[in-house]
Order: structure tokens, then C-alpha cells, then sequence
């Protein structure tokens, strides 16, 4: 049994989670490299050393070269905030579909599936999401917040937009 196959035929945004999952995943072999690899701090460059640093990222195989004491220096990494906005206007339901699937989406449900798919890859950072939906005002809103119960509630939101037929009032 294909997965694939499967998913064609349940309600496209039912799971919403899943689909999102299986986008950044690279569900179709072959389209993007796997994100599954070893990770590492980032190197940024070479520093001298100076008397008193903590000599713990010296950089042995260059001092063999050199003969000069250099450190590693890494790139900091920091969590990211980051706020989503989805157009919820008329002009997002064309063209008019009744049963969307992944094969079948108009700009609503193409939106929608990027949204959510850009959320599951920023959870798997642990990154804060926020999600502002509106039309010709808020529908919508919620600030960036990186709890697992705030992502439920941010793709159960999604998900009710993308199962509308019609724009909210």
C-alpha cells in the first residue's frame, strides 16, 4: 500500500500534520537532499590566540602548519520569531474547488500546506510561530510561541480556513 495513494483519498487537510510532515521530510524521494544528517556548530573563521583565552578550541592541525596558535570561532545560533500571514480574501479561493487535493489545490490550499509546512520546519528548529489570518480585517491572531499545544492550535486554525469553501466575512 503507497502512502501516497492513500492520502489522495482521504480529505486532504483533515491531517494537516501529517501532510505537513511528510512535505518537509521530502515524501517524494528524489526531490530534495534528506535533512537527516549528523549535526554541528557552523564554523566562522580562524582567530589568533591570545594569552588567558581558554584554549579549549585551538586549532591543533593548523598550529602544525603554522606554527601560530589560531582558535576556531563559531557562529552563534539563536531561536527565531517568526509570524506567518495567510490572505484569506476572495481572490484565495480561485479557482472554485470542491474536492482539493494535492493534485488539485488552488491558492487558498497551496498556501495553507506551505504555511503549515514552514511551521513544522520551524518547530523542528524550536522556533517560536505566530499566525495572523485576515481578509479585509483580522480574522485571526496569535502571537509567536513555540509550545506544541500552540502549534496544535495554529494547524487545527489552518485547517478549518483551508475546509471553507467560501473567504471569511
Amino acid at each position: 500500500m503507497k502512502i501516497q495513494s492513500e492520502l489522495h483519498k482521504a480529505s486532504l487537510f483533515n491531517n494537516l500534520e501529517l501532510l505537513a510532515n511528510q512535505v518537509v521530510e521530502g515524501f517524494i524521494s528524489g526531490i530534495h537532499k534528506s535533512p537527516f544528517h549528523g549535526f554541528s556548530a557552523e564554523f566562522a573563521e580562524h582567530k589568533i590566540y591570545n594569552m588567558g583565552e581558554s584554549t579549549r578550541h585551538i586549532d591543533w592541525k593548523l598550529f602544525a602548519k603554522t606554527d601560530k596558535l589560531y582558535t576556531k570561532r563559531y557562529e552563534e545560533e539563536t531561536n527565531l520569531r517568526c509570524h506567518m500571514i495567510l490572505d484569506n480574501s476572495a481572490s484565495m479561493y480561485y479557482p472554485a474547488i470542491k474536492n482539493m487535493g494535492l493534485d488539485n489545490l488552488n491558492k487558498i490550499g497551496f498556501s495553507v500546506l506551505a504555511i503549515a509546512s514552514l511551521m513544522t520546519i520551524l518547530k523542528k528548529q524550536r522556533d517560536a510561530v505566530g499566525l495572523s489570518i485576515f481578509s479585509d480585517e483580522y480574522n485571526f491572531y496569535t502571537p509567536e510561541k513555540g509550545s506544541e499545544r500552540h502549534h496544535q492550535r495554529l494547524l487545527s486554525k489552518l485547517s478549518e480556513v483551508s475546509l471553507n469553501t467560501a473567504p471569511a466575512k
